[in-house]
């Protein structure tokens, strides 16, 4: 096989991920046709490879794809990315989308253990205050107050920090901890769901893409402390029972619709009642962190495919040339053979 692009003659790359073709980043393989071409990074052209040193790559190359969690599909091509940055494009009909779920286990996990270990050395640290001035004969009283709100701003955050910088219509909005209780989920006519930011300035509506977006970085503010196994699970179950994370962010509104007056316990901070996204259960606001992060994955490879799909049948008009001129009769018997199974076969013999 070939190192350099045949177009460009730029350096194809290497992968460590499919033994039977070391070379390239970007893979692309049809498996009922027996294709399997090397994509340029540099000039985007694909390169077709030998037909003897295809059969083995295809498999592996269905077998990752199917495997990994970020792909995306039309009906005529799909696009996944490994965690290595392999990118493998497959040609054929599409495959069900799957919610990826095991992998917020991890993510959740890491961020709940760091929160715990962050706001426990916080604690000790307090408490160290307490018992120092104890000790040299100073009140508890004398400064309990002052401890109370050092603590509740340990496991709480301060209200007055900024959680995360909103881009909108009018310019960047950074948005403080204390207005997440203010922010409602409300129903769009044009998308999933609208966002009001009731802020010291007024309220700020944010529609369509702006909402999604501004949701998308305040929702891991809402889940600080990530979350236990059983409410991960819970609300991997609340987004399958939707069918796909694009479903589940359409009842997001009707989901959200009783927080939207405050009516679940006190605020940490004001002591008013708590709304807003912190008035959303736990495992919502799981659900919801989860499903956007997803669509925003799904979106951001929908842009590739495209031109992944044009460049694919100018490259499939050049193989399929180039196949039947080279294909022994024996071995357009055996890729027959495969396509009335249903799938790749083995490596088929040379010429006899």
């Amino acid at each position: 096989m070939y190192t350099t692009c045949i177009f460009c003659h730029g350096d194809l790359g290497r992968n460590e991920r499919i033994e039977a073709l070391p070379i390239g980043r970007r893979i692309a393989f049809d498996g009922e046709r027996g294709r399997l071409w090397v994509v340029c990074r540099r000039c985007q052209r694909w390169n077709l490879t030998p037909f003897e040193e295809r059969w083995e790559a295809i498999e592996e190359c269905e077998r990752f794809f199917r495997g990994t969690r970020l792909r995306v599909s039309t009906d005529n091509i799909g696009l996944a990315k490994l965690a290595d940055g392999l990118e493998l494009v497959r040609v054929g009909e599409a495959l069900r989308p799957e919610f990826a779920a095991w992998r917020y286990g991890d993510q959740f996990g890491r961020r709940r253990r760091r929160q715990m270990i962050l706001t426990g050395g916080g604690l000790v640290i307090a408490g160290g205050v307490v018992a120092g001035g104890v000790a040299a004969g100073v009140g508890i009283g004398g400064f309990g107050w002052l401890i109370s709100q050092l603590a509740n701003r340990i496991v709480n955050g301060s209200p007055d920090a900024v959680v995360a910088r909103v881009p909108t219509a009018d310019g960047v909005l950074p948005v403080k901890r204390k207005y997440l209780a203010r922010t409602a989920i409300v129903e769009s006519d044009r998308a999933p769901f609208a966002l009001e930011l009731r802020l010291k300035r007024g309220t700020v509506t944010l529609d369509g893409e702006h909402a999604t977006r501004a949701a998308s970085l305040l929702m891991p503010a809402t889940n600080r402390f990530g979350g236990a196994p059983q409410q991960i699970q819970g609300a991997v179950s609340r987004i399958e029972e939707s069918g796909d994370p694009s479903a589940f962010l359409s009842t997001v509104a009707r989901l959200a619709a009783p927080t939207r007056v405050p009516r679940r316990g006190k605020s940490p901070w004001t002591g008013e009642p708590q709304g807003g996204l912190l008035a959303l259960g736990k495992v919502e606001r799981l659900a919801i962190e989860m499903a956007l992060q997803e669509e925003s994955e799904r979106r951001a490879m929908e842009g590739e495919l495209a031109e992944l799909e044009r460049a694919w049948k100018e490259a499939e008009e050049i193989a399929a040339i180039s196949d039947n001129l080279l294909l022994p009769e024996s071995t357009e018997r055996r890729v027959e053979e495969l396509r009335a199974r249903g799938g790749v076969g083995p490596q088929p013999a040379g010429p006899a």
